[in-house]
């Protein structure tokens, strides 16, 4: 390089650092997009790969699924034959003079039933029937009462549960008066529904 002249010398130099920015153009605008374009497709890959499992697994696990499915159509369909429907003040007053029976639990007072959409859930298929109930038992016999109740009745609801002393006489002075509201899921086809949006 001693031997070249000045003016080569700086072509040299000059020639070098344009093949040295044309390298780096083309690293930069089309082997590193090619780079991130691959880096995108494998990730892609790979996604479509875990679908690919999922689908074949659950294709796999088919008769299972559709076991299931009966399993919890059928369980759906006997909690839906404990359901409110019907005349629903006739069913509520019947089953609630069924259930109290083993209980000391008096109830003279059994409201119409309020239909309406279930204020828990949104967008929920069933509707509820709210009652209120009024009546009178020794603390533990309601107790055991409400807690049997919502045991048996998985479609149904305790509610505002309001405790006052009887008025009664000297030999029940423990016994309580008690309000409370029951809210009841209803099967959507229950004929009552129709009347009560």
């Amino acid at each position: 390089m001693n031997k070249l002249s000045k003016e080569k010398r700086t072509h040299l130099i000059l020639a070098v650092l344009g093949i040295v920015l044309v390298l780096a153009g083309v690293w930069y605008f089309l082997i590193s997009e090619q780079q991130a374009g691959i880096a995108r497709l494998e990730v892609q890959k790979a996604e479509s790969g875990k679908k690919l499992r999922d689908i074949r697994e659950t294709f796999k696990n088919k008769e299972h699924l559709a076991a299931e499915l009966v399993a919890a159509t059928q369980a759906l369909n006997a909690r839906e034959a404990e359901m409110a429907s019907g005349d629903l003040y006739a069913w509520m007053v019947s089953t609630l003079r069924r259930f109290k029976q083993p209980y000391g639990v008096d109830i003279p007072q059994i409201a119409s039933p309020a239909v309406g959409n279930v204020s828990l859930f949104a967008k929920f298929p069933y509707k509820q029937a709210a009652t209120s109930v009024t009546g009178t038992a020794y603390y533990h016999e309601l107790g055991r009462f409400v807690a049997d109740f919502e045991n048996q009745f998985p479609s149904a609801r305790v509610l505002n549960l309001n405790l006052v002393p009887a008025t009664a006489s000297a030999s029940e002075q423990e016994k309580l008066s008690f309000k409370m509201d029951l809210v009841w899921l209803v099967k959507p086809d229950s004929g009552r529904l129709a009347s009560n949006p």
